[in-house]
């Protein structure tokens, strides 16, 4: 299918024996072994795909990006894949296979891996984090599912550090010194009572998987998700080698958005994530790797990740909840998130597998605003007519792409035309 097809890694073997050249052997790596809904192979309809990029357009100047990327998947109806505007204010027009730092979407990769470790036997979710990581206090002993569920209690290290992180920006940075920050500060509140986002849990989680499976976390993505997925542009990256530029637009001397001169900040190391949001990718891997994630498609995928979720936020609607290191929204399954240079969300619908992938490269507005934004385009692709001999679901969202629209409004940092 269009935009998510899978990826056959191919090695070349060269060799040469006594002056005869020898001829090159190609061997096919594993293949990509998920099963994903069959997808119609066509264009979505012109109607949506005005409507889509009206939406895509607004959020691009709403957030003061130069561009953007976005996927559209809707199995019943066909798709959609677009990059808009260009790489950096005056730079090269965005390609629908540029990569960028996929941000908070990591968080549901790296709870992949406790999942199938788990699966493995190498460890249980219940375990205590403090059977893998030395050093840390009795009371701050929370499990290994706490910490993906993001329940942990653990506040978050970037809030410290992100006068570090611009200061100094091609630092690797030791997760431990990232984790330790984190845990340095005042908790918000006991391990399992509420669902806070913490990036030090998701940190800290890779680090006790490492510990647990004597792997990297980066060898850990490549056997439980990149590989078996068929995400041949991901890595979990130190580095910031990335095509699409990311921006901050900052105050200028009216003390307005800088929104025509922003800041490139792409320079920043990946590894100030880490497994909470280090992962470097592109719209089709995170297409193909969301849809995966809601359908339940991988050996080690169970229902229970996402049972028993609990609020997203303390005023969020009864539909908005937040388990398994993902946010549920109705029926949509994904994770969404801002980190400096990008807006970044990724949700699939676990019942039919439609999938919106969206990237922004400007930070300077709130999350909320690319979160909106996936949520309009999942309303719109919704509502696609079914291509002939296919039958589209029954079922919708609990919101409509009016509203969605108004929200991204709310959020803007820079005008809208």
């Amino acid at each position: 299918m269009p935009g998510l097809q899978r990826a056959r890694r191919v090695v070349a073997l060269v060799g040469a024996v006594a002056l005869i050249a020898g001829l090159a052997a190609c061997a096919p790596a594993e293949s990509p072994t998920v099963e994903l809904p069959a997808q119609v192979d066509a264009a979505l309809p012109d109607d949506t795909q005005s409507q889509l990029k009206t939406a895509v357009d607004r959020a691009v100047a709403a957030s003061g990006s130069s561009g953007a990327v976005v996927g559209v998947w809707v199995p019943w109806a066909g798709t959609w894949l677009t990059a808009v505007g260009s790489t950096k204010p005056s730079g090269a027009a965005v390609g629908t296979d540029a990569t960028f730092k996929a941000g908070n979407i990591t968080r549901a990769m790296t709870c992949d891996l406790l999942y199938g470790l788990a699966a493995d036997g190498t460890v249980s979710v219940d375990d205590p984090v403090t059977d893998y990581v030395t050093g840390l206090a009795n009371e701050q002993a929370m499990t290994l599912g706490e910490l993906c569920d993001s329940t942990s209690g653990l506040a978050s290290y970037a809030p410290l550090l992100s006068a570090r992180f611009t200061a100094n920006p091609a630092r690797v940075w030791d997760p431990r010194e990232l984790v330790s920050y984190g845990m340095a500060a005042p908790a918000s509140g006991a391990p399992g009572a509420a669902y806070t986002g913490s990036d030090t849990g998701y940190v800290l989680l890779g680090l006790a998987l490492e510990h647990a499976s004597g792997k990297s976390a980066s060898e850990l993505l490549d056997e439980y998700v990149f590989t078996p997925v068929g995400m041949p542009a991901s890595s979990l990256s130190t580095t910031a080698d990335v095509t699409l530029s990311g921006l901050w637009s900052g105050d200028n001397a009216e003390g307005g958005v800088a929104c025509t001169e922003p800041t490139d900040v792409t320079a920043l190391s990946a590894s100030s994530g880490y497994t909470s949001s280090g992962v470097v990718s592109d719209v089709s891997d995170l297409g193909r790797y969301t849809q995966a994630l809601a359908t339940g498609a991988r050996a080690y995928d169970t229902d229970a990740r996402f049972d028993g979720a609990l609020p997203a936020a303390s005023d969020a609607p009864s539909w908005y909840t937040a388990k398994g290191g993902t946010v549920q929204a109705g029926t949509l399954i994904g994770q969404y998130g801002s980190i400096p240079g990008y807006l970044t969300a990724a949700f699939a619908d676990r019942n039919n597998g439609m999938t919106v992938v969206v990237a922004l490269n400007n930070s300077r507005a709130s999350d909320t605003l690319v979160r909106s934004l996936a949520w309009q385009l999942a309303a719109i692709a919704s509502k696609s007519p079914a291509a002939s001999g296919a039958t589209g679901p029954e079922a919708g969202l609990p919101w409509t792409a009016e509203d969605m629209a108004g929200q991204v409004a709310a959020a803007a940092a820079c005008p809208i035309p």
